[in-house]
């Protein structure tokens, strides 16, 4: 949810007022407030699971941070099996059962 998003609920509610698109003084310190806690809520969730936040200023950064990085984490993991299958430590079907096996985690 953008400032914008919020400032355009506060004007549906009868919150803020304005027709001259400047800023709405107190409705627009809130929506960043809730901006603010809702980015720091989501940091806080991918903290407490590994995975960093680089330089996530929003929300959309922070969730296209996290995408990349469990994608690296799969590519990782995947080819760490196959590193096994290479060096003859597991079969091919004990390779495919161990990458299937990973969706039921």
């Amino acid at each position: 949810m953008t400032r914008d998003d919020i400032i355009k609920m506060a004007r549906e509610a009868g919150l803020a007022y304005g027709s001259d698109e400047k800023p709405l003084g107190s409705v627009t310190r809130f929506a960043a407030l809730v901006a603010a806690a809702e980015r720091n809520k989501l940091a806080a969730w991918m903290i407490e699971r590994g995975y960093a936040t680089g330089h996530g200023d929003t929300v959309e950064d922070l969730l296209k941070e996290l995408e990349w990085q469990i994608a690296e984490r799969e590519r990782e993991e995947c080819a760490q099996l196959c590193d096994r299958f290479a060096n003859r430590m597991m079969s091919a079907e004990e390779c495919a059962a161990a990458i299937r096996a990973r969706g039921e985690k």
